[in-house]
């Protein structure tokens, strides 16, 4: 039969039904998905090295011939080891995998192999411990597999190497040329980028490293062109749905800001007058507001709740966690206490009513705040994710406000907006996303970003101690509660977990309230604890009728004591860089120097790099893009990307410049046909289609 690039891969010689299913659990099902699927690194087998000159602790390529192979039970029980010696006409070395004796069949004294690891000096002898290996045989110089730059691939338990480079091979000589073009000529003129046809031949088997790199460089750019198509359509599908326009009156507002015991920065004024702009403008509002730990992002998202209150519309205030809801409601109440002159009774401010919507509220207390919310006697209403709960109806939802965006999905954001007919919507998110990644992420939002501090905000000290340093930490949380100030203890479980060797919240607890500070006053919060109980620990913290609060992540968001001056975070190691730096934005909001200590056993690269970035760093931003550096963009994408798939080539963090000139390319080409129907645009949206299955729904989702 003859084959298209729809066709199923089992018909390809070498693959078969067995094989076609394996390959289409990794996502490769027809031709041209195996075009797509593009190598995950290369090895230079033109330039193999030979056993003398490895180096240690360097990852090198080597091709050697089987000399020994050695299977055996280690010395801890339940360990099986497969030793394999291998050797060159320079030297010897051995490979060590443990607990993969299945490995054993793969190999045969006098085969050679490709050895792909990290020389260690183990024993006074050289080895590699579970390197990635290949059997060669003794093919000519045409094989794919040496004598040239080699692609690796990510494959499925089953394909080996030798397979798929034979398959991906067949298939560019046989049917790449029925690949359509995607790019326009004109956009692949002005950056220079080359054709499909050599991008696609030069990114599984290139010539040379150059050549390797244009089509890196071609297929990144045209990833990021096909990506940001659906957001940028979205946010102008947003601007063609008629929103509320609200009349606000700059006079009130101002008096209103003269009230609040504190400046806005100017980067608060800004922001604030972008967000205005949006409020009365005729389409709905779709921003992120973006800001470090304590820029004050909460007041300006309050303002926006009180504009829209004072415009006769309702506004909804989403926040993750019942501790951080009750702390809003709680600051609103007294922010909006201060404000009542008498020559404005008359004015719709002094008519505003916030109320507390929690999961926890007892029966006849949630009915009547729901029948106040129904009638509209309510206006302001800040909650936990029962906001979007069945049997929640708004009278005149005009603003949703979500806090902490990342805490929540799309979906449940899409449940809030339901509830209301074409509502504004701020986004706020104290986790900075880098310039890199927010316009992948939220290409179809604008993006307001508080880029200082308030002024009086202190630099916070971070230290960070080994566990076997401790006491010296527990000392220091000693000698500050002494000076009249108060600690945040954080664990990160709370209970303990036989399969890890950590100290969990209530271990803790009862050794400092038991042990170590037993002549303080030490509390305990965590999710498990009911509302009242929750609320009745921190009340105590808040007022200083506790010492030390041993807690976990409860603690990430929001939480706002001034005395706390001192954060210890156990087992540090744990936590993610932008976990950790919320957590220190817990403290340094009083008057009082603040310290940040960790007590850390990091045994990774990774854990020691996060480690000393973030002692070495306070600005969120900068740890967040330092957070990359470690672990890469793809972490960050979530269910934001609902119904898209990830990048499979292209890079946010290394390609910025990329994005940036696709991103402007497709906004060019949108603004001029948003409908993707002039005739060189039709494969455009047919690509689009293809690659994003959901295209059309995502463009619906408001």
């Amino acid at each position: 039969m003859a084959l298209t690039l729809d066709s199923c891969v089992q018909y390809l010689k070498g693959i078969g039904p067995r094989r076609a299913e394996v390959l289409a659990k990794a996502g490769i099902s027809s031709l041209e998905d195996i075009l797509y699927h593009f190598p995950r690194r290369y090895e230079d087998r033109s330039h193999l090295v030979s056993i003398a000159s490895l180096e240690l602790g360097k990852e090198a390529t080597v091709c050697a011939e089987i000399v020994s192979l050695n299977a055996r039970r280690g010395f801890h029980r339940g360990v099986d080891i497969l030793e394999v010696g291998v050797a060159d006409d320079t030297g010897r070395i051995f490979c060590v995998w443990f607990n993969q004796p299945f490995l054993r069949r793969y190999f045969k004294i006098g085969e050679r192999v490709i050895l792909f690891g990290r020389a260690e000096l183990y024993r006074d002898r050289i080895q590699m411990a579970s390197p990635e290996f290949e059997i060669v045989g003794d093919e000519a110089a045409e094989s794919l597999d040496i004598n040239r730059i080699v692609p690796v691939y990510s494959l499925p338990q089953g394909i080996s190497q030798k397979v798929f480079r034979k398959v991906a091979k067949a298939v560019l000589d046989h049917h790449i040329l029925r690949l359509t073009e995607v790019l326009p000529f004109d956009i692949r003129n002005r950056h220079s980028l080359g054709n499909i046809v050599k991008s696609l031949i030069n990114i599984h088997f290139p010539q040379n490293d150059a050549a390797r790199l244009d089509a890196y460089n071609r297929l990144s750019f045209e990833e990021f062109f096909l990506y940001q198509i659906p957001l940028i359509l979205r946010k102008l599908k947003r601007r063609e749905k008629k929103g509320i326009s609200f009349k606000i009156d700059d006079t009130l507002l101002l008096a209103f800001i003269k009230t609040l015991p504190f400046s806005l920065t100017d980067s608060q004024r800004k922001v604030l007058e972008e967000i205005k702009a949006d409020m009365r403008a005729p389409f709905c509002m779709q921003r992120l507001l973006q800001g470090d730990v304590g820029s004050g992002k909460t007041i300006v998202a309050a303002i926006a709740a009180l504009l829209a209150a004072s415009c006769g519309y309702q506004a909804a205030f989403m926040a993750p966690t019942e501790i951080l809801a009750q702390q809003h409601y709680e600051k609103l109440k007294a922010q909006l206490s201060t404000f009542s002159p008498s020559s404005m009774d008359h004015r719709p401010w002094t008519n505003i009513k916030p109320g507390l919507l929690t999961s926890s509220l007892k029966d006849k207390e949630r009915q009547s705040l729901l029948r106040d919310i129904k009638d509209g006697k309510v206006n302001i209403v800040i909650g936990t994710h029962a906001l979007i709960q069945e049997g929640v109806d708004f009278n005149k939802l005009g603003l949703i406000v979500v806090d902490e965006q990342h805490k929540f999905g799309v979906s449940q954001r899409a449940l809030l907006s339901k509830k209301s007919v074409n509502p504004d919507c701020l986004i706020m998110t104290a986790t900075p996303i880098p310039r890199t990644l927010s316009m992948t992420l939220y290409g179809d939002l604008d993006v307001s970003v508080i880029s200082e501090l308030p002024k009086g905000r202190k630099k916070i000290e971070t230290k960070a101690f080994s566990l076997e340093e401790k006491e010296e930490a527990y000392e220091f949380v000693r000698t500050q509660v002494k000076f009249g100030r108060q600690a945040f203890v954080v664990c990160p479980l709370i209970e303990e977990n036989p399969k890890l060797e950590i100290s969990s919240a209530k271990a803790i607890y009862k050794e400092f309230s038991q042990k170590i500070f037993k002549d303080l006053k030490v509390g305990l919060i965590h999710g498990r604890l009911k509302r009242d109980e929750q609320e009745d620990v921190m009340v105590k913290f808040r007022q200083g009728e506790l010492d030390i609060l041993v807690a976990t992540t409860i603690l990430e968001v929001g939480i706002d004591v001034p005395n706390a001056t001192v954060m210890l975070i156990e087992h540090a190691e744990r936590f993610g860089l932008s976990q950790l730096h919320q957590m220190r934005g817990r403290i340094g909001r009083g008057e009082h120097a603040s310290f940040c200590l960790l007590l850390a056993q990091p045994n990774t690269e990774d854990a020691q790099a996060r480690i000393k970035v973030f002692v070495e760093e306070s600005d969120g931003f900068k740890i967040a893009e330092e957070d990359l550096k470690i672990r890469g963009p793809g972490e960050f994408f979530g269910e934001r990307q609902s119904g898209l798939t990830e990048l499979k080539i292209a890079d946010p963090l290394k390609q910025f410049h990329l994005l940036k000139s696709a991103r402007e390319e497709a906004t060019k080409l949108l603004n001029a046909d948003p409908k993707l129907q002039a005739r060189p645009n039709t494969e455009i949206k047919k690509q689009l289609y293809k690659r994003f299955p959901e295209f059309e729904k995502f463009m619906m989702v408001g």
